[in-house]
């Protein structure tokens, strides 16, 4: 029986869950090895052969002389061409695409990763920085006022259908629960979330590796925001 192309290293983290949501939507087998962050794994010898900035997720496409591909938002682009899925033909429409793709990586995701780490690790283990917090935040919210304004009107970033960039920044933004920012008087972005909160796929993939509703504002919220505190005390 012959094994799937991609091989999938991941983890249940917001860029951990974007080749996922890809795979999941177009219904393309793959193998998962789950990263464990507790066992560092992630900077083990073998795993820093395949991707040398020691994160995840990186995938491995065995039909392709296992060939290695590291950073979520490069991973979406080679798995959006290598199946010829959630990327338009279109120049123009392709070049939208890769432009909020890149908006996603360069700001939603360093802005309220920073705001998740500045409340949720650095501030529970001793290390409050207010200023710091109010900058992630507030630019966080900037940033989700930003795709508001690109939703009014339309159903996806980009094009009539779900692309890569959705996949980028709906796991993020939707997020926002974690990054304590507000989501308030943005109604077309609260849509979008509405509209792929209601993708069975999507969901499913979010249960991957294993599920964590606390980023998503449910479950036991004060347990996990504990164990995820103490998972980085040092």
């Amino acid at each position: 029986m012959s094994q799937p192309d991609i091989l999938l290293y991941t983890a249940n983290t917001m860029n951990g869950w974007k080749p996922l949501i890809f795979l999941h939507e177009g219904e393309i087998d793959y193998d998962m090895v789950p990263i464990s962050f507790a066992k560092k794994e992630q900077k083990a010898p073998e795993y820093l052969k395949l991707n040398p900035n020691g994160r995840i997720p990186t995938i491995v496409d065995r039909g392709n002389g296992d060939f290695a591909v590291f950073e979520s938002g490069a991973i979406l682009w080679y798995l959006a061409e290598k199946y010829d899925m959630f990327l338009s033909h279109d120049p123009k429409e392709r070049s939208e695409t890769l432009q909020w793709l890149m908006f996603q990586m360069g700001g939603i995701g360093p802005m309220m990763g920073q705001a998740m780490f500045f409340q949720r690790i650095a501030k529970p283990n001793g290390n409050d920085v207010p200023y710091a917090i109010k900058r992630y935040v507030d630019e966080s919210r900037r940033l989700l006022e930003v795709l508001d304004t690109r939703l009014a009107g339309r159903e996806w970033l980009v094009g009539d259908q779900m692309s890569i960039a959705d996949m980028a920044t709906y796991p993020w933004a939707r997020s926002y629960f974690w990054a304590t920012v507000s989501v308030d008087g943005l109604p077309h972005l609260q849509a979008w979330f509405d509209r792929i909160d209601a993708r069975p796929r999507t969901q499913a993939a979010l249960q991957l590796p294993e599920p964590r509703p606390s980023a998503f504002g449910k479950g036991d919220i004060d347990a996990a925001a504990k164990a995820n505190a103490a998972r980085f005390k040092d």
